[in-house]
């Protein structure tokens, strides 16, 4: 079967001039710094997937989500590939809460 490159959505969440970051924990790059995110979903938008995982990564709503940059990604040694877009977004409401 051949190999597909999977697509993640990283969120740039942005209050009072500040950015969102948390430490990654679980798949590749963990103990690193990253923006919340995660691979978006069959029918749904970036903007969307941008809006849910910041949501149940963080329980934080953000308002007026745009798409801004890609990386294309290549990890060779653990055999993956991936196609991240940035998408910025302005915090609306709520408090993070580390899940």
């Amino acid at each position: 079967m051949k190999k597909k490159p999977a697509v993640g959505v990283a969120a740039i969440v942005i209050k009072n001039g500040k950015v969102l970051l948390g430490k990654r924990k679980g798949a590749h790059g963990a103990g690193s710094w990253a923006f919340p995110g995660g691979h978006l979903e069959f029918n749904e938008s970036v903007e969307m997937c941008a809006t849910r995982e910041i949501f149940e990564e963080t329980g934080l709503s953000v308002k007026n989500p745009r798409f801004v940059t890609m990386t294309n990604d290549l990890f060779h040694e653990s055999d993956k590939h991936y196609v991240t877009l940035f998408v910025v977004c302005e915090y609306k409401n709520g408090d993070v809460e580390i899940k």
